[in-house]
């Protein structure tokens, strides 16, 4: 996957490449789109331009320096203890001014976040068409997680290409009236940079961002939703306390998110414990490394439900309810909410029965092949 800034010059009269503009602001949406702004720019009918928010800006650029993507615009909108509103606010304003000069022919977004729906809102605003990769993923709960539930059907709604990743995401569009031939099973885009990231891997070896001890199973855990914020975090972290007490070859590590509601209680609960590791997060090479190098993945994370399978790890969701149900019905992941009983059951269980783990371990994803970009990429040339 090349993903070189460097590009030819290029006719930019409306006879042209046709221009598709990429808006994201966060590590998750840099991580997906990376494939495929990098399809876009092997084929020459595409002129492919990018504007990051910065929604997330130190966990957006770890993904931007390994991916090699050079924004064409960075609005740099990220404030110290933004709110929802008010990003959401900044973000439709300057997103908004940066179109107004680009005569782009497409605006493509990803996901869930508050960028991606203030892209496509802005998008709209201008009359310009938007392609939505990853649309149709449902909890049909408001709240569940918020507020990333409202703003994909949002962003689906105003959509006119969506780039379902699977049939069940695929349904729920039609369910809800989209239009048919709108709509394009791709799979997910996340596939590809993780077999990407992974082959990297392959060929530089394993380059974790903590060493790991070969006698030790490691429990890597990802936890960062509002909904997990206060007591069930808490709960979360005990569980994880015990399993090291009651475990000595179990070391967990723990990529501490920078939110203010989760960084304190995790140090305040696990920080002087023996063989839990609290880092910073790690860029994708070393997150990926980590992955790999894990024996059990807790998550409350969308991308991380996603990841892990692929690479063959049992993944246990921190959460009541996912827009993810295909890894649950596959078999490669289940669901353990924020129970500490629950989550301690599970985990152990893994680690001790053999079977019981390769029931989790050797199920195939249910997340695509690898070439969703290819798709998306060759469904906007077709279409422009």
């Amino acid at each position: 996957m090349s993903l070189d800034n460097g590009r030819p010059g290029l006719d930019r009269r409306r006879r042209g490449p046709r221009r598709v503009g990429f808006i994201f602001g966060t590590r998750p949406e840099a991580i997906k789109l990376a494939p495929v702004i990098a399809a876009c720019r092997e084929l020459p009918e595409l002129y492919p331009v990018v504007c990051v928010t910065a929604q997330h800006r130190e966990l957006l650029d770890q993904v931007l320096g390994l991916f090699g993507i050079e924004p064409d615009e960075d609005l740099d909108l990220m404030q110290d203890g933004q709110s929802v509103a008010g990003f959401a606010s900044r973000a439709l304003e300057a997103v908004g001014a940066w179109l107004e000069g680009q005569r782009l022919d497409c605006v493509v977004v990803q996901g869930d976040t508050t960028s991606a729906f203030m892209g496509a809102l802005a998008a709209l605003y201008r009359r310009v068409p938007v392609g939505h990769v990853e649309a149709g993923l449902r909890t049909y709960r408001p709240y569940e997680p918020f507020p990333e539930e409202a703003n994909r059907r949002l962003t689906d709604h105003i959509a006119q290409f969506h780039f379902a990743p699977t049939g069940l995401a695929a349904a729920n569009l039609r369910t809800e009236g989209v239009s048919p031939s709108s709509i394009h099973v791709t799979g997910n885009t996340v596939v590809d940079a993780v077999l990407h990231v992974r082959d990297l891997v392959g060929r530089g070896g394993l380059v974790p961002p903590v060493p790991i001890a070969p006698d030790r199973a490691v429990v890597t855990a990802t936890i960062h939703r509002r909904e997990n914020f206060g007591a069930p975090l808490r709960r979360i972290c005990g569980a994880l306390g015990t399993l090291v007490e009651r475990n000595k070859g179990v070391e967990v590590v723990i990529p501490v998110h920078p939110n203010p509601e989760v960084r304190p209680v995790i140090v305040q609960e696990l920080g002087g414990c023996d063989r839990v590791r609290l880092i910073e997060p790690p860029n994708y090479l070393q997150f990926i490394s980590l992955l790999m190098s894990s024996a059990v993945v807790l998550t409350d994370s969308g991308g991380v439900q996603e990841e892990a399978p692929v690479l063959g790890k049992p993944t246990l969701v921190l959460r009541r309810t996912t827009e993810r149900p295909e890894g649950i019905q596959a078999g490669s992941a289940r669901m353990v909410g924020d129970v500490a009983a629950t989550i301690l059951w599970e985990i152990e269980r893994l680690l001790q029965d053999d079977r019981y783990y390769r029931g989790f371990a050797e199920r195939r994803s249910p997340y695509g092949d690898g070439r969703a970009a290819e798709r998306i990429s060759g469904i906007l040339r077709d279409a422009l």
